[in-house]
C-alpha cells in the first residue's frame, strides 16, 4: 500500500496546519488504514506494534470531533500504565498545538489526588489515564463521564493482562451506550475479542503487520540445558555483542530481580523493572535506562509496556514468551527507525512451544553455537552516562535549559557532556558523562537554579 498524505483525509485545516510543522506528511500503515473509519464515527479495532503511529491515529480522531465551546469531558483514554498514559498526553497536546483552549488532563496512580480534583474542578476537555486513578476520582464524585462521545481503549491486551477487566467494566457502565469506541491492542487474544463484542457496535478491524523485518532485527536461538547455562548464555551474549542498551524479558516478577542482582555481582551496568517497584523508583529506573545510564533492564511484559526508548540496541529473551505475538512485540522494540537490532531468544527443550513459535515466524527454529567461554574473563563495558539527581521539578518551576544553563555556565561542563534532562513534579534528572561528575555536581551545588540551590546527588 502506497503511503497517502494526511492532507487526503477531511481534517480541520488548523490540525493539518500543525501536522505540516510537525513534519507529518505522509500517514504510517496503521493510519491510513484507522483514520477514515474513526473520523467517520465508527467503532474501530486496531492491532498494531508500539511505534505504529496509532496515538496520533486517534490523537487525530479526538481533537477532529471535540466541540472547544463546552467544558466537559468529552474524551476518555485508558492505559494500563503512568508512563504510557504521560505519553499519550503529551502527543496529543502536540497534535492539538494549533487549537486554542484545549485541556488535556492525565489522571494517573502513584499521584497526589488534591492537584488532580483541582485541574478537574477546572475542566477539561480529554481525559488520560490508568483505569485504577479513573475509578477512584468516578467514586468519589470527582470525575463525571456521562458526556463521554469517545472512549479509547490503549493497549487494551495489557490491561486485561494486569487485571483490569473488572475496573474497565465500572468504568465503561458509566460513560453513555451512543459513543465510538476505539480499542488498540497490540496482541489480540480471546478475552479481547469477548470485551470488544460487549462494548463495541459493529466494530471495524484494521491489522498492521509488524513495522520491522529481519532485515532491521537479527534473530538468533540458543537452547540452554538449565538456569546456570541460562545465565551464562546471557553474559556471553551480553559480553559479545557490547549493547549500549539491552532489555532482557523475564516471564515473572521475581526472575526479574534475581536476573538483574547476578548481572550486578557479575560486573554489568543493569536494574529491575517490574510492577513491585514503588512509583518513584519506577521513574527513577526508567529515567536511567533511557537516558543510557544503565546499559541491562531486566523487566517483565506488562512493566515493559509505555517505555520510550529510542535506540535499544538488543532485546534478549531470558525466557520465551507464552505466546508467539508476544515474542513479536518483544522483539519489535529493536531495530526501528532505520537502525540495526539484535533479538537473542534462550530456550529449554519444549518442542511443541518451539514448533508454534516457528510456525507463526514462519522458519524452522534451531538452536545456534554460543559466543566462546572466553569472553567470561573480560569486564563488561560501563556505561559513558551517569545520573544526578536534582532536589526541585516542576513545581519549582524548573526547565530544562535552567539545568542546561547550570552545567554548561563559566568553567562548567561542555554540552556534549550531557544527556538527556527529565523534569518531575518535585525531582529532576540529568545525565552526564562519567568523567564530568565531579565537576557537574559542583556547578549544580555552588550555582543556583531559579535563583535557588537544591539538593543534587549521583544515583
Amino acid at each position: 500500500m502506497s503511503q497517502a498524505a494526511f492532507s487526503t483525509l477531511s481534517l480541520r485545516p488548523d490540525l493539518l496546519d500543525n501536522l505540516a510543522t510537525l513534519g507529518y506528511e505522509a500517514m504510517t500503515p496503521i493510519q491510513q488504514q484507522s483514520l477514515p473509519d474513526i473520523l467517520a464515527g465508527r467503532d474501530v479495532i486496531a492491532q498494531g506494534q508500539t511505534g505504529s503511529g496509532k496515538t496520533a491515529a486517534f490523537g487525530l480522531g479526538l481533537l477532529q470531533k471535540l466541540d472547544i465551546t463546552k467544558p466537559h469531558v468529552q474524551s476518555l483514554v485508558l492505559c494500563p500504565t503512568r508512563e504510557l498514559a504521560d505519553q499519550v498526553a503529551k502527543e496529543i497536546r502536540k497534535l492539538a498545538r494549533k487549537l486554542a483552549n484545549i485541556k488535556v488532563l492525565t489522571l494517573c496512580g502513584g499521584m497526589p489526588f488534591g492537584p488532580q480534583i483541582g485541574s478537574l474542578e477546572h475542566g477539561a476537555h480529554i481525559i488520560v489515564g490508568t483505569p485504577g486513578r479513573i475509578e477512584d476520582h468516578m467514586n468519589r464524585g470527582t470525575l463525571k463521564l456521562d458526556r463521554v462521545t469517545t472512549l479509547v481503549l490503549d493497549e487494551a491486551d495489557r490491561m486485561l493482562e494486569m487485571g483490569f477487566q473488572s475496573v474497565l467494566d465500572s468504568i465503561i457502565g458509566k460513560i453513555p451506550k451512543q459513543r465510538q469506541t476505539l480499542l488498540f491492542s497490540a496482541t489480540f487474544p480471546d478475552q479481547i475479542q469477548s470485551v470488544a463484542k460487549r462494548i463495541m457496535d459493529k466494530p471495524v478491524m484494521v491489522a498492521v503487520a509488524s513495522t520491522h523485518d529481519d532485515s532491521s532485527i537479527e534473530q538468533h536461538f540458543y537452547k540452554v540445558s538449565d538456569d546456570e547455562q541460562r545465565m551464562t548464555a546471557l553474559r556471553l551474549l551480553l559480553l559479545q555483542h557490547k549493547p549500549v542498551s539491552t532489555l532482557v524479558f523475564c516471564n515473572t516478577k521475581a526472575e526479574t530481580e534475581a536476573v538483574a542482582k547476578t548481572l550486578v555481582w557479575h560486573g554489568f551496568s543493569a536494574l529491575a523493572l517490574n510492577g513491585d517497584l514503588e512509583q518513584r523508583d519506577r521513574d527513577q529506573v526508567m529515567v536511567r535506562f533511557a537516558n543510557k545510564s544503565i546499559s541491562v533492564l531486566v523487566a517483565t511484559d506488562v512493566a515493559a509496556r509505555g517505555l520510550d526508548i529510542d535506540a535499544l540496541d538488543a532485546v534478549i529473551n531470558y525466557h520465551i514468551a507464552h505466546d508467539p505475538e508476544v515474542h513479536v512485540h518483544r522483539i519489535g522494540r529493536t531495530g526501528r527507525a532505520g537502525s540495526k537490532g539484535v533479538a537473542c531468544s534462550l530456550y529449554r527443550e519444549n518442542p511443541y512451544r518451539m514448533t508454534v513459535l516457528g510456525d507463526y515466524l514462519g522458519r524452522v527454529i534451531e538452536g545456534e553455537t554460543l559466543p566462546p567461554a572466553e569472553l567470561l574473563k573480560q569486564a563488561p563495558t560501563r556505561p559513558l552516562m551517569t545520573t544526578l539527581q536534582i532536589g526541585g521539578g516542576k513545581k519549582q518551576k524548573i526547565r530544562p535549559g535552567d539545568i542546561l544553563g547550570a552545567l554548561t555556565g563559566e568553567a562548567g561542563i561542555a554540552g556534549s557532556q550531557v544527556g538527556k534532562i527529565h523534569i518531575m513534579d518535585n525531582w529532576s534528572y540529568v545525565a552526564v558523562s562519567r568523567d564530568a561528575v565531579k565537576t557537574a555536581i559542583r556547578k549544580l551545588t555552588a550555582g543556583k537554579l531559579k535563583g535557588r540551590s537544591f539538593r543534587v546527588r549521583q544515583i
